[in-house]
């Protein structure tokens, strides 16, 4: 009869999840092996035997949440409307920053950078590419640096709305929020789709 596993793929979710809190509330040079794994209810052997390494192990959880996010954007999918996929969008990117805060902070607020790889360009990534064919889809013929700059600007207002949002200094319960955040994205983002 084989053995057990005792290191399986919900240990590793688990792993992530407290990870990402560590960095969310303390900062990346708080997450240690041991730490992470007391938190975890698993030994420090259980990190390395899954992940390898401190960095592998954030690295790891910044992986983990654009998967996530891909997940959340890849859901709007293409409706016949492309300016209402374009706002859909939006509202997947708060609806997963506001359910995975802990992941949205690793992702995008890593206090230290990777010093094996160079930083990736964020208009390469397969997310940015979401938003920028959708952008593309409604600015139909227009020049592609129109299309790019429209797309760069719709992710800043939009990761800016969610970044005040997350650090409390957005005003009114959730329904206020939202609405809030419906009535800038619109407003702001038709305007720089219009240059």
């Amino acid at each position: 009869m084989a053995r057990p596993r005792l290191h399986d793929d919900a240990l590793r979710t688990r792993l992530l999840e407290v990870t990402s809190q560590v960095v969310s509330s303390d900062g990346e040079s708080a997450v240690t092996v041991r730490k992470v794994a007391a938190e975890a209810g698993t030994s420090a052997s259980a990190v390395y035997a899954l992940l390898g390494s401190r960095e592998a192990l954030v690295g790891a959880v910044a992986e983990e949440g654009f998967r996530r996010f891909a997940e959340h954007l890849a859901a709007v999918g293409q409706g016949e409307d492309p300016a209402v996929d374009l706002r859909d969008l939006g509202r997947a990117y708060r609806r997963f920053a506001l359910a995975d805060p802990h992941f949205y902070r690793v992702m995008f607020y890593r206090g230290v950078a990777p010093a094996d790889r160079e930083p990736a360009a964020a208009v390469d990534s397969p997310t940015f590419r979401v938003l920028h064919d959708a952008a593309a889809r409604v600015l139909r013929g227009a020049p592609p640096e129109h299309v790019l700059t429209a797309a760069v600007g719709l992710w800043g207002l939009v990761h800016g709305l969610v970044s005040l949002e997350l650090a409390g200094l957005l005003p009114g319960d959730e329904a206020a929020r939202a609405a809030a955040f419906d009535a800038a994205a619109g407003t702001v983002g038709s305007a720089l789709l219009r240059g």
